[in-house]
């Protein structure tokens, strides 16, 4: 399939951003079509539309099936998985932001409160257990905002992040 020059900039584009979010650039590609495209695709297309190896597909399939961004359809008299992502970006960021904390933010929490009950950290110079200790406040504040955000209906949670700077000058 070909894609036209907008859905072609775009794939590329979201496989540059992935990449430097620390995602595979043929995992973000292949997220990128199937939301962009918005219809079940097989992996085949999947293939010759992006000119990717079959293997590097089906890997980066199972990789994005595991972070719950893309599920598995079938089409009736057709015995090929295909495969869709979301239609709603409101879902997708839910699910990224859900993932991503608790793979990279909930570990570093922990890891942050017990270093703080271990036995040395008492005996640990002021300036480190206070480093120490506004981080693991931070991340805690930031991991319970996330959390109460995360709550919120898309509507809600789509004006509380529209406010942006008006909240700063309601603080003031």
């Amino acid at each position: 399939m070909k894609l036209n020059p907008t859905t072609e900039k775009f794939v590329l584009h979201w496989g540059e951003m992935g990449a430097k979010w620390g995602v595979n650039r043929t995992v973000s590609q292949i997220h990128a079509l199937l939301y962009i495209l918005g219809k079940p695709m097989n992996a085949d297309e999947i293939c010759e539309t992006l000119g990717v190896a079959r293997s590097n597909v089906s890997t980066s399939l199972k990789e994005l099936q595991n972070l719950q961004l893309v599920q598995i359809t079938h089409i009736l008299g057709d015995r090929r998985d295909y495969f869709t992502t979301y239609d709603d970006v409101w879902t997708m960021f839910r699910i990224i932001v859900e993932h991503r904390q608790r793979r990279e933010i909930e570990p570093t929490l922990q890891f942050l409160h017990q270093l703080m009950q271990e036995p040395e950290f008492a005996n640990e110079n002021d300036a480190v257990k206070k480093r120490i200790s506004q981080t693991h406040e931070f991340i805690a504040t930031l991991t319970s905002w996330t959390n109460e955000m995360l709550k919120l209906s898309t509507a809600t949670m789509a004006k509380v992040l529209k406010l942006g700077a008006s909240i700063q000058k309601l603080l003031r």
